[in-house]
């Protein structure tokens, strides 16, 4: 068994243990490469299907190609997705021209997670988020307690010891489930590369650009890089000292920032 072999069965693990203990759970789905990673270990852990929900959070604000193959890939693997879009909000002009990227991404990201949760009644939600994205995340665990209100105490954190988790909570808290906690991006690459996972192409590089990490359009800027195949891009990730999330807006404002987003509800 080698390195990946490990990071599949821990996740497999968490995401069977999550389902075992919550049957009102759903997946949330960015169409990004860590999320679409979750989608194929769900199906992996359930003999290829997805036995619950997926939600993607619509701002209106992603790239075309992140739309186009949330079709695809959703068609093509054969589950529903369920489009949370904060409407109201939209239709009052938040948006990532309005100044205020806090608000932005409050409205448009966290407020439409609260309504899908609300009106769906899940309590429970699987995302593909990792350590090293960020100093933020690195403060998370695997099985993580939100109050009713969405927030996260970041500072009184359950113990997960030797993988022991805290799977239960209060009644008025939800969970938010990270099973590609423990993984990197190199090791998200390399497993994508390994098991033929499809991804959106905005990876890919064209005319010395690619993204390495993809949200809304208007808060990602492509990194140099000629790493045009997956091959390239583990290649690439081997030797690279560019932050991952380097392009992204939300990256550039103070740890601060990014840390009261994730306390609000923030993915």
């Amino acid at each position: 068994m080698d390195h990946l072999d490990i990071l599949e069965s821990q996740s497999i693990y968490i995401i069977r243990e999550a389902y075992k203990q919550y049957k009102d759970i759903a997946a949330l789905w960015s169409i990004g490469k860590d999320s679409t990673t979750l989608m194929y270990l769900i199906r992996k852990a359930f003999y290829g299907k997805v036995p619950f929900p997926v939600i993607h959070i619509d701002t209106s604000y992603k790239f075309k190609e992140i739309y186009e193959f949330r079709d695809y890939l959703s068609k093509e693997w054969n589950f529903k997705v369920i489009v949370a879009k904060n409407q109201e909000a939209l239709d009052c002009g938040v948006g990532p021209n309005s100044g205020d990227k806090l608000n932005c991404c409050t409205k448009l990201k966290t407020e439409a997670l609260k309504q899908a949760i609300d009106k769906y009644k899940f309590k429970a939600l699987l995302l593909g988020i990792r350590r090293d994205e960020h100093g933020i995340r690195a403060k998370e665990r695997v099985f993580s307690p939100r109050n009713r209100y969405f927030e996260w105490d970041y500072k009184n954190q359950p113990p997960e010891l030797w993988d022991q988790f805290k799977t239960k909570k209060d009644e008025d808290e939800h969970l938010r489930i990270h099973p590609l906690l423990h993984w990197t991006e190199l090791d998200i690459w390399s497993y994508v590369q390994r098991e033929k996972i499809p991804v959106v192409n905005l990876y890919f590089a064209k005319n010395g650009k690619r993204y390495r990490s993809i949200g809304c359009e208007t808060c990602c800027e492509p990194v140099d890089s000629n790493a045009d195949t997956i091959d390239k891009i583990v290649q690439e990730l081997k030797t690279t000292k560019v932050s991952e999330r380097s392009g992204r807006a939300q990256d550039k404002e103070s740890a601060y920032v990014m840390q009261k987003l994730r306390a609000l509800g923030y993915m």
